[in-house]
This record gives C-alpha cells, sequence and structure tokens, in this order.
C-alpha cells in the first residue's frame, strides 16, 4: 500500500528547498551599482536581487523548535542567497549545484539520515532527480507541471509567496506539532528560541 503525503512527512528529519522559484517568484534582478575606485572614477558593478517571503523566514523557525534541520540545493551562485542563508542560519547551504543528489548524499552521511527522512521542495525538472528518491517531495503552486506531476504535496502558494512555509507548515501538521511550536515561537519565556531564531544577515556561513 503507498504512504499518503501524511505519512512521509510524519518520518521527515531535514527540509531541503531550491530558490529561484521555490524561496523567490523566481524573478532575477540585475541591478547597475555605482562604484568608485581608489582614483575617484566611477565605475559600474552589476549585482543580483531577489525577493523572499517573510513568512517563509518565520516558517524556518517553527521547523527548528519541531526539531528539524533546514538547507538550500541551487544551481545558481548568488551572494543574495548567501546573505539570505546566514539570515535563516540554514545548516545546509549548497550554490552552483548542477546535480542536486550530490549535496543531498553529503548530507545525509553527516547527518546519519535516510531518504525517507528528508523532504525536497522544488519547482523545475531539475529538481526531479532529488523529487523522485526523497521521503516527501513537495511542488510549489507554480512549479512546472511535469515537477507537479510527481510530488507527494503541490503547496496552494507559490514560490517567494509562502510556499517553504506552506512545506513547513504541512509537515509539522503531519507529525501533530505545528500548534505547539507555534506557541512555542510567542512564548517569551522560551530561552531556547534566540538561538534558532534567524539571524542580522551577517553571519559566516554555515560550513557543510
Amino acid at each position: 500500500m503507498a504512504l499518503s503525503a501524511e505519512d512521509r512527512a510524519r518520518r521527515i528529519k531535514i527540509i531541503l528547498f531550491d530558490v529561484d522559484g521555490v524561496l523567490t517568484d523566481g524573478s532575477i534582478w540585475i541591478l547597475p551599482v555605482p562604484v568608485a575606485s581608489a582614483g575617484g572614477s566611477i565605475t559600474t558593478r552589476m549585482v543580483e536581487a531577489k525577493g523572499y517571503s517573510a513568512h517563509d523566514g518565520a516558517g524556518i523557525t517553527l521547523a527548528r523548535l519541531g526539531g528539524m534541520k533546514l538547507g538550500i540545493i541551487t544551481k545558481r551562485i548568488s551572494e543574495t542567497v548567501a546573505m539570505r542563508a546566514r539570515d535563516l542560519k540554514l545548516e545546509f547551504v549548497y550554490q552552483g549545484e548542477a546535480f542536486k543528489m550530490r549535496p543531498v548524499r553529503a548530507i545525509m552521511e553527516k547527518e546519519g539520515v535516510t531518504l525517507e527522512e528528508i523532504a525536497y521542495v522544488g519547482d523545475d525538472v531539475i529538481d526531479l532527480a532529488v523529487m523522485r528518491q526523497c521521503g516527501l517531495a513537495v511542488a510549489v503552486a507554480n512549479a512546472r507541471e511535469q515537477v507537479k506531476a510527481e510530488a507527494h504535496y503541490v503547496t496552494p502558494h507559490r514560490g517567494g509567496n509562502g510556499a517553504g512555509r506552506d512545506a513547513i507548515e504541512f509537515i509539522l501538521e503531519a507529525k501533530g506539532i505545528l500548534k505547539q511550536c507555534i506557541e512555542s515561537m510567542i512564548d517569551e519565556s522560551n530561552v531556547d528560541l534566540a538561538l534558532i531564531d534567524i539571524g542580522k544577515g551577517g553571519e559566516d556561513l554555515p560550513s557543510n
């Protein structure tokens, strides 16, 4: 008998996300920024910008309160992704990964978990290699149809608009601890919250 998405979610210990189209809406902004040289002349440097959802950030905190670890695996390399990863204190950060099972295998070895204990949230065909093997495959609402067809769960919201939070809440609800995690998040006496909550965007990247 095939497992339901809820049954799969109850096993999850690690949640991994793609970035573009999942934690963002998929837009990539390339902006010109003036830079002054030592001699006083002005040159232009191109900087990449993306938009992220604050709801997803709060979801990361809820997941940690639920005892899970989180990370991102993306093909692109971007300083804005590195900054967001620092801000969220993500345990696993892999950029420049065209074949995403490689970092998944590294995470499994490091953490001593199985594929059944890993959830992956994706939106495009590059994510299928992981989604076909992991314990819980999640597609965001704006995912390609080929990806939705192979997902165990499709989020109600689009990437960059709370899809990451949807995935997290689905897992916590399946485990029966979502309400508990929410209450812990707003508990002023919870002294551990400061250790797991989001940072200020200026810390070193986690080492893998």
